[in-house]
């Protein structure tokens, strides 16, 4: 199955189980009509995948101070080739960002979905958003990608990153307490 074939079941998953059900509509109409929309070379939008580190052990989690940005944010990207699910390209991009061997995703697939403007020649990132448990002990590495890695307490959480990343927290903690 292509990535492209990955992204459109989970996402009309999504939609019958998830709370954006008009967003999760967006994404598949964008799917739709470009049938490289899950690659950065697509100039209007494309799919990426991120997730939120979490140990809920602790009730914190890692976020990265991101390079080009300078906010911080949970780990995530844009799809490579060799990527066959958006579950899996989450999972690949949270393991190199956050140097976290063991990562587990958390069962359920996506969190939320999260669609933000991007500067030209693109025009939208359509962020597919994991959590993923971090193992007991975990010992995070900065990756050339960031300027930092940090731990933060859930409260901790809205003092330092923008609404979306507070909303991911917000239902991975619904989806924890779910499981």
């Amino acid at each position: 199955m292509s990535l492209h074939d990955d992204a459109v079941l989970v996402l009309k998953e999504y939609r019958e189980h998830g709370d954006q059900p008009e967003l999760c509509q967006v994404y598949l109409d964008h799917l739709a009509a470009h049938p490289d929309g899950v690659w950065k070379a697509c100039h209007a939008g494309h799919i990426t995948a991120s997730a939120l580190v979490i140990d809920p052990e602790h009730e914190r989690v890692l976020l990265t101070l991101h390079r080009k940005l300078r906010m911080w944010l949970q780990m995530g990207g844009h799809c490579e080739p060799g990527d066959t699910a958006l579950e899996a390209a989450a999972l690949r991009e949270a393991t190199e960002e956050s140097g976290i061997a063991g990562l587990v995703p958390l069962p359920g697939g996506p969190v939320r979905l999260d669609r933000h403007p991007i500067p030209p020649p693109c025009h939208w990132h359509l962020d597919v958003q994991y959590a993923v448990l971090a193992p007991s002990g975990a010992v995070q590495k900065i990756s050339d990608e960031s300027l930092d890695l940090r731990w933060f307490a859930y409260d901790e959480v809205a003092g330092v990153a923008d609404e979306s990343v507070v909303r991911l927290l917000e239902a991975t903690r619904a989806r924890l307490r779910e499981l």
